[in-house]
């Protein structure tokens, strides 16, 4: 099986690797929760760009990137979710573009989201995270839906194909049919292209974003403070449950 190494972060073996995310929208908020993250049980930090209103285009983003990256404690993956998928801010197509590339050559990225609906720009961009060691994440959010199997399982092979180091995909479902489709599709993907990431949102998906080491997702969101997703757990809580299901594995071995 294939794993992916940021550090000695290693995904796609063991327990879901936790993710907070970082909403804050000044600097200021941004370091009070890093100094909260620092009593929790984080592997990664998500800086959302879009969240924070000190952030106006790629050079800002920089700026505060190494400020966070200094004071941070574990590896930051930068996100500019952008509002079509969910997001908090629309910018325009380049951008987008222009503000990951700062990003990605900035040396302060650990880990950086490349949305697949950014189309012909995906390519360059991971070509550009290759070069400078940064791993990617291709994702697709749909909010509204879960799209049948064969086409988030289409959406993963392509994200693979593209030579994304973590596919990931993130559906809202409406029926609990809906989250055993996304779980199915995980494990099929996890099998074909190593490690991806999965979650079905809201209350209702809320046991994919524990089942990861089941079916296949390496990455897991949980929060500090501000969710940046319907759904999401409670940092100790999701830990404490990682941790059950992670030692019943292992015990049963």
């Amino acid at each position: 099986m294939r794993h992916v190494c940021v550090g000695s972060l290693v995904f796609g073996k063991g327990m879901p690797k936790i993710c907070i995310p970082l909403m804050g929208e000044t600097l200021e908020q941004i370091q009070q929760e890093l100094e909260q993250i620092r009593k929790l049980p984080a592997d990664l930090v998500e800086w959302r760009m879009d969240a924070c209103r000190e952030m106006n285009g790629a050079e800002d983003a920089v700026r505060l990137l190494r400020k966070i990256r200094r004071v941070s404690s574990v590896p930051v993956l930068c996100t500019f979710r952008t509002k079509q998928e969910g997001g908090l801010r629309a910018v325009s197509p380049g951008e987008y573009v222009s503000l990951l590339e700062s990003v990605i050559g900035s040396g302060c990225a650990d880990l950086v989201d490349i949305e697949l609906s950014a189309g012909a720009a995906v390519p360059g961009l991971l070509a550009l995270a290759k070069v400078h060691g940064v791993c990617t994440v291709v994702s697709s959010h749909d909010f509204h839906t879960t799209p049948c199997a064969e086409e988030l399982y289409s959406r993963m092979k392509t994200m693979a194909e593209l030579g994304a180091d973590l596919p990931k995909v993130a559906v809202m479902p409406h029926t609990a049919e809906d989250v055993l489709t996304l779980l199915q599709t995980t494990c099929r993907a996890n099998r074909d292209f190593g490690p991806v990431i999965t979650m079905s949102m809201g209350t209702l998906g809320a046991v994919s974003r524990v089942a990861g080491e089941t079916f296949g997702s390496c990455l897991t969101f949980g929060t500090a403070a501000r969710a940046s997703a319907p759904g999401q757990l409670e940092a100790w809580k999701l830990h404490e449950m990682l941790l059950a299901l992670h030692s019943n594995r292992e015990g049963n071995a």
